[in-house]
């Protein structure tokens, strides 16, 4: 089952449940990038939120952070969250609950279910336990690098159990709303399986890929652009932790990397027949190419729409002080919205190309705009 929610702003995140029943308090134990983040972003809706970290540095880089305060020991809380790794969370659960200190508990592990298996191992009382994951991180790891918006227009998944308790499931959604996410219901397997896909084979194979460059020349490694810095951005997240995820994950991911291996040999074989000769196999790449492109169309992007309802138009400007802030102002002003933005410098040039990323209804008017203000757009 699942839930779509309109999607959710700062301005409209809320600490109600959907039956008026406020959430006005919440334990994280974790300070990590997430359970900071969360933190950061409950207190910003009013939340009173306490923390619990067996590192002290890290709690206490998280408080000062704003995030929250240190638990007291005669509080209680409406929600208690275990931001964990996986292989801690069925412990962590189990410890919280028969503190007798929290109404509801969920955790943030992006595994479901080897840590509800082991949360069920330990004996924790599911009715009042609902698994949650918020869809959203980044490369760097630790409460330095948590935002309060991180988790804003982001799914966060929902995975009760039959057991689950209608107003504990509540609790997480209202959990999800005032952080700024979008609610989604799914079983602990159908989420593993799709984060498989999406999010631990990504990790995985730009990993892989990263470790290409170990052996490789400087200035092979000096020759990498965007695409390189693209692919393999989150190869740098925190080692500890991915072998964690994706061993909590490894049935799932084995049959996605199997999967992306089977098309991987498929262009091994066509480039080798290619080298040899084979133009016939020049149909088999391009295919495989088309389909990479048809995927790439399907990702989501912004409010849900995915890369095939964006375009990206191509603007020279000159690397001097305050050209993007012209570009942007331009834009503004002719009422165009711009959806994503990046700039790619000319090596040895004193120009850089900006490319700008529109509704696709909106490139004629970003074009005429640019050009009659003097910009060079290639279209």
């Amino acid at each position: 089952m699942t839930s779509s929610p309109s999607e959710p702003t700062p301005a409209t995140r809320t600490p109600d449940t959907p039956d008026g029943q406020p959430l006005r308090s919440a334990l994280v134990v974790g300070s990590g990038l997430i359970g900071t983040s969360i933190g950061l972003a409950l207190r910003e809706v009013g939340v009173e939120v306490a923390l619990e970290d067996n590192a002290p540095g890290r709690l206490a880089l998280a408080i000062e952070l704003g995030a929250g305060r240190p638990r007291l020991s005669t509080e209680t809380f409406d929600i208690g969250v275990i931001a964990v790794p996986p292989a801690r969370i069925g412990a962590e659960l189990f410890r919280v609950q028969q503190l007798g200190i929290c109404r509801t508990l969920s955790d943030v592990g992006s595994a479901k279910a080897q840590p509800q298996a082991d949360a069920e191992s330990y004996g924790v009382n599911f009715s009042r336990y609902v698994g949650g994951h918020p869809v959203a991180g980044r490369e760097r790891s630790g409460p330095a690098a948590a935002h309060s918006d991180l988790f804003v227009g982001r799914p966060w998944v929902l995975t009760p159990t039959q057991a689950a308790a209608t107003d504990a499931v509540e609790d997480v959604r209202a959990l999800a709303l005032a952080c700024g996410a979008v609610p989604i219901e799914m079983s602990a397997d159908d989420h593993d399986a799709a984060l498989a896909t999406v999010s631990h084979l990504p990790h995985a194979v730009a990993a892989l890929l990263a470790a290409q460059l170990v052996g490789a020349s400087e200035l092979t490694v000096a020759l990498g652009g965007t695409g390189l810095h693209d692919t393999t951005r989150v190869a740098a997240g925190e080692s500890r932790l991915w072998t964690e995820i994706l061993a909590a994950n490894s049935g799932h991911l084995a049959a996605a990397l199997r999967a992306f291996a089977d098309d991987a040999t498929r262009m091994v074989n066509a480039l080798e027949a290619i080298d040899a000769g084979d133009q016939a196999a020049l149909a088999t790449l391009t295919g495989l190419l088309e389909s990479g492109i048809a995927g790439r169309a399907r990702v989501p992007l912004k409010r849900g729409e995915t890369a095939a309802h964006f375009a990206t138009v191509p603007i020279v400007v000159r690397d001097a002080p305050g050209e993007l802030a012209s570009l942007l102002r331009a834009l503004g002003d002719a009422g165009i919205n711009v959806e994503d933005v990046r700039v790619e410098h000319e090596p040895g040039r004193p120009v850089g190309v900006v490319e700008i990323d529109v509704h696709e209804e909106a490139v004629a008017a970003l074009v005429s705009c640019m050009r009659e203000s003097g910009w060079q757009v290639y279209t």
